[in-house]
């Protein structure tokens, strides 16, 4: 199975894609779609939108995940992030994918078997449980190899409650 993660952001989106057998996990590829703090509000999202489109078409995952949004302090940021998330969203469902979510504590549990790990916690395990050299970077691109994981370790039973209807 293959699984795109996304890490939702306006600035940076975050994507991580990994294979499983069930038994084994690879990284595949990660990293970020970026958009300009210069640019119009709706070219960003368009740039967003195509490169999550583009990610789909590329690595033809079998399914799309993404961390829920929780908590920000700036309502500005959260509803730009927000916008950014649903675009994402789109561009999966578009592609005719699968969606699933889950919440940071589930990823973080998932991952590193602590609910409230910190950031550095996770991507040691990123890291440890794809096999990588180094930890992934930008950070947005190691929550979103996160998400993936997360879910590679359901059962499809188990993620059919995750799934976004």
């Amino acid at each position: 199975m293959r699984i795109l993660g996304i890490d939702p952001g306006y600035a940076l989106l975050g994507y991580g894609v990994i294979d499983t057998d069930g038994h084994s996990l690879s990284a595949v590829d990660y990293g970020v779609v970026e958009t300009k703090s210069g640019e119009p509000f709706p070219e960003r999202l368009e740039r967003l939108f195509d490169g999550v489109s583009q990610l789909v078409e590329m690595y033809h995952p079998d399914c799309a995940v993404f961390e829920e949004l929780f908590f920000y302090h700036n309502i500005t940021t959260a509803i730009s992030v927000s916008a950014g998330r649903g675009v994402a969203i789109l561009a999966a469902q578009k592609k005719g994918l699968p969606l699933y979510e889950y919440t940071p504590m589930e990823i973080k549990l998932a991952v590193t078997a602590n609910g409230h790990a910190d950031k550095t916690q996770v991507q040691h395990m990123v890291k440890l449980l794809l096999n990588l050299k180094t930890v992934p970077k930008p950070d947005d691109a190691a929550d979103a190899l996160a998400a993936a994981l997360c879910h590679s370790s359901m059962s499809a039973a188990a993620a059919e409650q995750f799934r976004i209807h």
